[in-house]
């Protein structure tokens, strides 16, 4: 997707030197707690106010400052980082005072307001004071994150025993919800063994298991409430309710602590707040606060990249592929990933290629293949633009072992990967198989059971591949229909279709293996598919985080996601984010205007 044009009048940009002074004996930044919610921070920022940010683990920049204008939006997004704290996506600390601008850098015009979770007043005051808070667990929390009891760093985490009840209720089945509950009762009766009943009435500690980082304590409601402590009205039977009725409680008994409810449910927290209950998400799931600043493995290049990298320019040519490199040496080297793809537009000749390696501030730069034009075309296809010709470079590319690809939808991802996997199975044998999987997550009412093999219940599911081969069988007119026929049996031997309830155990070994709509993934799901890879064996993502069937699943906590941050900057991987429809002109208005 092209970016931006640079602004013609950078003057319009105000530099931080310009902005108003604060007035003797005031502070320009404002107290945390004065901090409205709904404020944009670029037009506070702009207005002379400043007001609180979140942290960012961007690298800082040394030396001269660069002017924003020159620099791609891509670098200017900062590196997101897993979430630290519980409760939300950040540690409390993310919420610090405004840092110090360079003052010879302008400030963008316009800038999209980063979307933070805020914290409950509760809470918040209870950060200010220091003072450790008490986190009172609705059962989703449990089920959904088993690990979740030891992600609350120094503050207590308190268990009713409605949640204890309903724990007990889903632990039978063999669904991930049933298998995180037997886990969670794995690990409390790990925690209260060899306790006595006086210990645990104050509390057990939640390092005793070996997790240092979780300093709190553990504490079970041991007493039943003394008459009901919510309105009238409310059912008494019903779980959510008695939840919140602990929770009113237990503030109650222990007014000089911070008692908020952690749940997944959105009406459980609006029914908390309503009967002025602090309450808030669980977050430390989050891979990122906010998407849009998901590492897309694209960035382009400064217009004056080659004035300031230039000198001393080093550039060889490998003999074997016929591929250029070039040594540059520059302050933008810092803002780059191994593997990461560059470019730079010009009428003449637009300049593409993949940085291979980083040391320092020099990096090398390889020339990519242009699979656009016909003689590198793949099993027929060629690229139609020049994201899928990034994505082509990493897929056909023996060196890379695990490639994501995300993108709407009718971007050609599918289309890409079973192209290039047919030509490196059938024409270069680099793998022996293709193997396909996805998640049977339905879009709307399950149609029930399916009869067959498992190969024979999992084709409905893979409607997607089918018409993508029909296109690649196609590509071939002298053929005939005999040709084409035969073609497509020898095509559909070297396909196997997969379940992913079978994975456990297996090992693929030179295989070519596509995993469809990982989005519907979980990170726990993610990992015991990737680490099934054996020697030679090649892992395909592909998927569209705007299209999450899987509940609780969100853009920011998707497996998908997970693996597209933690793997970025590795040697052996690459990601591509394809932005531009390639089905029809159709598909493309709908998904601009639908």
């Amino acid at each position: 997707m092209p970016l931006p044009k640079i602004p013609s009048k950078p003057a319009t940009l105000l530099p931080v030197k310009e902005y108003p002074k604060a007035e003797p004996g005031k502070s320009p930044v404002r107290a945390l707690a004065a901090a409205p919610i709904e404020a944009d921070p670029v037009e506070d920022l702009i207005s002379g106010k400043a007001v609180p940010a979140a942290k960012s683990t961007t690298r800082a920049r040394k030396g001269k400052a660069t002017p924003l204008t020159a620099v791609p939006a891509h670098s200017a997004a900062p590196a997101a980082a897993p979430a630290a704290a519980p409760e939300r996506p950040a540690r409390p600390e993310t919420l610090a005072k405004l840092k110090e601008t360079d003052m010879d850098e302008p400030h963008p015009a316009k800038h999209k307001p980063v979307e933070v979770n805020v914290k409950s007043s509760t809470s918040r005051k209870a950060d200010r004071s220091g003072k450790t808070k008490v986190f009172v667990l609705d059962t989703n929390v449990l089920m959904h994150d088993p690990t979740c009891l030891f992600r609350f760093e120094e503050h207590d985490v308190y268990l009713p025993m409605m949640t204890l009840e309903e724990l007990d209720d889903h632990k039978k089945g063999m669904s991930e919800v049933a298998r995180n509950a037997r886990q969670v009762s794995r690990t409390l009766d790990a925690l209260i063994a060899d306790i006595d009943d006086d210990t645990i009435e104050a509390g057990i500690e939640l390092a005793k298991l070996g997790n240092k980082d979780a300093k709190g304590r553990l504490l079970f409601q041991t007493k039943l409430q003394n008459g009901p402590t919510l309105p009238e009205g409310l059912p008494v039977g019903k779980a959510d309710n008695q939840i919140l009725g602990v929770v009113k409680a237990l503030a109650a008994e222990q007014p000089d602590r911070a008692i908020v409810l952690v749940s997944k449910d959105i009406n459980m927290r609006i029914k908390a707040r309503a009967l002025g209950l602090p309450a808030e998400d669980y977050f430390n799931d989050h891979v990122l606060e906010d998407t849009d600043l998901l590492y897309s493995g694209i960035v382009q290049l400064p217009e004056d990249f080659w004035d300031k990298h230039g000198k001393n320019m080093e550039s060889w040519q490998d003999t074997r592929n016929g591929t250029t490199f070039y040594r540059v040496t520059g302050p933008f080297i810092n803002s780059l990933l191994v593997n990461q793809f560059v470019y730079l537009e010009s009428d003449d000749s637009p300049f593409q290629a993949q940085v291979k390696e980083i040391n320092g501030k020099t990096a090398v730069l390889q020339v990519l293949r242009d699979y656009s034009h016909s003689k590198n075309s793949v099993w027929g296809i060629t690229a139609r633009n020049r994201e899928q010709n990034f994505a082509l470079n990493l897929l056909m590319n023996p060196e890379c072992d695990f490639v994501t690809l995300l993108g709407q939808a009718g971007t050609g991802k599918t289309l890409l990967a079973l192209a290039a996997g047919l030509a490196q199975v059938l024409e270069t044998k680099q793998y022996n198989e293709i193997i396909v999987t996805r998640v049977t997550v339905p879009v709307g009412e399950d149609i029930g059971f399916l009869p067959g093999t498992e190969e024979e219940k999992m084709s409905p599911w893979m409607g997607a591949f089918d018409d993508n081969l029909e296109v690649l069988n196609k590509s071939d007119s002298d053929a005939g229909d005999w040709g084409r026929a035969a073609t497509q049996d020898l095509i559909r031997s070297r396909i196997k279709i997969k379940s992913l309830n079978f994975m456990r155990g297996r090992t693929f070994v030179n295989k070519f293996l596509i995993i469809d709509e990982a989005q519907n993934l979980t990170p726990k799901q993610m990992k015991t598919l990737v680490t099934r890879a054996g020697p030679g064996t090649k892992i395909l993502c592909l998927g569209n985080i705007a299209q999450i069937d899987t509940p609780y699943l969100t853009e920011g906590s998707s497996g998908l996601t997970y693996v597209v941050d933690r793997f970025k900057g590795w040697s052996h991987s690459g990601h591509v984010t394809l932005a531009r429809g390639e089905r029809s002109r159709l598909a493309d208005h709908a998904s601009d205007v639908l």
